[in-house]
């Protein structure tokens, strides 16, 4: 089939965007993103829990240079956390109905996932309590497992065809019986 232009590569690639199945927004729907967001939720408890009792303890402990460290990374890790568990939030009211992709997609403006990566030189960043460098490497993960799976259903919305009137399809079908 030749476009009106001429373009017969163009209508293929139109033709075989129409025709795909997009494996990401399944994927979003699924059990696996339950899980994902189970594991997120759970992460972002034991976070708090963490950096509201123990974290607090080990931190006093810690020389100047390494407390600074632990408040920025805390800090980091919080933020971090609470853009991922909006992401999360999101994509949830979506799979449920209580949302459009529209809306959501007009609300994910607010939410960062931009990569990011511990906050303080690694020598420094060693000198960490265990459990915060646990939570950070944790974060990071969870967040790129996000990341990957929002640019993914961008990518599969993207290139969803546009929805075409009846009559622009007549007129397809018009065009494509007169170039034959």
């Amino acid at each position: 089939m030749r476009r009106s232009d001429g373009s017969a590569q163009s209508a293929a690639l139109d033709e075989a965007a129409a025709n795909t199945v997009w494996f990401y927004p399944k994927l979003a729907a699924s059990a696996a993103f339950k899980t994902l967001f189970r594991e997120g939720m759970s992460l972002v408890e034991d976070t708090a829990a963490y950096l509201d009792g123990p974290g607090r303890e080990e931190s006093r402990a810690l020389p100047r240079p390494a407390a600074l460290a632990y408040a920025t990374e805390s800090m980091r890790l919080t933020t971090r956390l609470m853009q991922v568990a909006s992401w999360l939030l999101l994509q949830r009211a979506v799979n449920e109905g209580e949302l459009t992709p529209a809306q959501a997609q007009s609300e994910k403006h607010r939410v960062r996932l931009a990569e990011q990566n511990v906050a303080c030189p690694a020598e420094v960043f060693e000198q960490l309590p265990e459990a915060l460098r646990g939570f950070s490497a944790k974060s990071l993960r969870l967040q790129a497992r996000v990341a990957h799976l929002d640019r993914a259903l961008a990518e599969a919305e993207a290139a969803q065809p546009a929805p075409r009137g009846a009559v622009a399809e007549q007129f397809e079908r018009l065009r494509a019986a007169f170039a034959s």
